[in-house]
C-alpha cells in the first residue's frame, strides 16, 4: 500500500512538473508596459486596454516627431528598471503575436556592464518585425537572431541578462498602428 502511495506522488510530481513548463507566460496578459514618444495612447489607456481585452496598442499622434518605443520588463516591474531576467539554457526563441503597419525594430535589452541591473545602459541587440499591416502575424524568433545593431558580425544577446523587450519604431508616420496579442518566451 505503501509503495502504491509513493508511486501516485510520484507521478502526480511529475504530471504536475510538466504542466508547468509547458505553460508559457504571456508578457501581454501578465506584465506593465510603458510607453515613450509622440503616441496617441497614455501608459495608463494602454495598460488598461491590455487587461480589458488583452492586447496591446499605440497609434502614433498627427505630425510625429521623434520615436515611439513601448517597454515590457522580462520580469514583472511596476517601474522600467529592475532587476536583468536569467532565462535557461533550453529557452530557444521569443514568439510574438502582432500586427503593425511599419516596420518595428525589436530590442531585446540587456542589463548594464556596471552590474546595477536594468537602469539605463547595456547593449541592445535587435532585428526588425516586418509590417504586417493587414493582419496578425505570429513569429518565433530565435536568440541566435538578435544581435547588436542587427550586423551579421554584431555581439550576440546573453540570455542570462535579459532586461525587457523594446517595441521601436523609429520614424512614425501620423497614424501608424502597432498592435500586439501576445510575447511568449520559449
Amino acid at each position: 500500500m505503501r509503495q502504491l502511495f509513493i508511486c501516485f506522488l510520484v507521478v502526480c510530481f511529475v504530471s504536475f512538473s510538466a504542466n508547468a513548463q509547458e505553460k508559457k507566460e504571456n508578457l501581454v496578459q501578465s506584465n506593465k508596459w510603458f510607453i515613450a514618444g509622440p503616441s496617441k495612447e497614455s501608459e495608463e489607456t494602454i495598460n488598461d486596454v491590455r487587461l480589458k481585452k488583452g492586447i496591446i496598442t499605440i497609434t502614433a499622434k498627427d505630425n510625429p516627431k521623434g520615436e515611439i518605443e513601448l517597454n515590457v520588463m522580462i520580469t514583472s516591474s511596476e517601474t522600467n528598471d529592475g532587476i536583468p531576467t536569467n532565462l535557461s539554457n533550453e529557452s530557444k526563441f521569443v514568439e510574438i503575436t502582432y500586427q503593425s503597419t511599419q516596420i518595428i525594430k525589436l530590442q531585446a535589452r540587456e542589463g548594464n556592464s556596471e552590474g546595477t541591473g536594468c537602469v539605463h545602459g547595456g547593449s541592445h541587440p535587435r532585428i526588425s518585425l516586418p509590417a504586417s499591416p493587414n493582419q496578425f502575424k505570429t513569429i518565433k524568433i530565435p536568440w541566435s537572431n538578435f544581435k547588436q545593431d542587427e550586423l551579421a558580425d554584431g555581439k550576440l544577446l546573453n540570455i542570462h541578462n535579459l532586461c525587457k523587450f523594446n517595441f521601436v519604431n523609429y520614424n512614425p508616420v501620423s497614424g501608424s498602428v502597432l498592435k500586439i496579442k501576445s510575447v511568449i518566451i520559449d
